[in-house]
């Protein structure tokens, strides 16, 4: 299911264009943890629909960006699950109140003219990532806002990260990457391929955390040349664990790497936000039982307007 207010052909990128990116089940997730309680008059739960829609127009006021779409999770990748059937499968399954307000989500975000983009069998990070940098090699700015520390893999002088944990709530740039890891965002996929990610559930080398791995990385620059000069390792613990896993780190490399080849075609076109649909926006914030967001509403359209909604 792929939602865009503007389906034309894509145009050349205006001065000064500004890519928002939202990683979707990331930021509902959190929404949803985030307000423990709310429901709407029919008493279904709103919690993750109200904190979204707070969370998206902070977003939107922080970064000002002049595109946008929300990017949400399609299914785990058939080629990581054929190379590690593991991968992400210690996840608990959404919580019911959640799944049912994902259909909410997606329906303010069409209403209020924003595109919502999910394919089936396509990870969020992956076409995050394409869209990410097709977006910045047309000349565009990117934001990523997402927690997700696969994410600082793409960090470069156009693409910068807004992580919802940093209260400083600056874009992240390979300062903040360096500062973070110890690493550069080019060797991020090497740091966490020796680490492991017990997010996505995959293990790392034994006995090689995060501060062994950024040591190693500022001593040999990548796995590839590690791995060359393994001997030179002057742990020998260190040294025969990585001989070990040489096999499952370069597994876990091609788990990581966010890829370039999914998603289909990309077009900026496609995420400049439309006008909002005002009659539509109202039903839902009067079904959800959003008066304050309802009164915004009215004082956008203005009184004429809002007494036609």
């Amino acid at each position: 299911m792929v939602t865009s207010p503007n389906g034309g052909a894509d145009s050349p990128v205006p001065g000064g264009a500004c890519l928002l990116l939202v990683d979707g089940h990331a930021y509902a997730y959190r929404a949803f943890h985030a307000i423990r309680s709310l429901n709407a008059p029919d008493g279904s739960p709103t919690n993750a629909i109200y904190g979204f829609l707070k969370m998206l127009a902070k977003l939107r006021s922080a970064v000002r960006p002049t595109h946008l779409v929300v990017i949400w999770d399609g299914g785990l990748a058939p080629e990581r699950m054929a190379a590690h059937p593991a991968y992400k499968a210690q996840r608990p399954p959404m919580p019911d109140g959640l799944a049912r307000q994902l259909d909410g989500i997606v329906e303010y975000l069409r209403a209020a003219g924003i595109a919502s983009w999910c394919r089936d069998d396509v990870e969020a990070d992956d076409w995050i990532a394409v869209a990410a940098r097709r977006a910045a090699a047309a000349g565009a700015r990117v934001v990523v806002a997402s927690s997700d520390k696969d994410f600082m893999q793409l960090v470069t002088p156009l693409i910068g990260l807004v992580n919802p944990n940093d209260k400083t709530e600056r874009v992240w740039t390979d300062v903040e990457v360096v500062a973070k890891t110890g690493v550069r965002p080019e060797q991020i996929v090497d740091w966490l391929s020796l680490m492991g990610d017990s997010v996505d559930n995959i293990p790392g080398v034994p006995g090689v955390g995060p501060k062994t791995a950024t040591g190693l990385l500022q001593e040999f620059g990548s796995l590839a040349a590690l791995y060359e000069r393994l001997p030179e390792v002057k742990s020998d613990r260190v040294r025969e664990s990585l001989a070990a896993a040489r096999e499952a780190v370069g597994r876990n490399r091609e788990l990581i790497r966010l890829r370039d080849d999914v998603g289909g075609e990309f077009r900026l076109a496609d995420t400049l936000p439309g006008p909002e649909d005002g009659r539509r926006l109202g039903e839902l914030y009067e079904a959800w039982g959003f008066k304050s967001l309802r009164r915004e509403l009215d004082a956008r359209q203005g009184p004429a307007q809002a007494m036609l909604l």
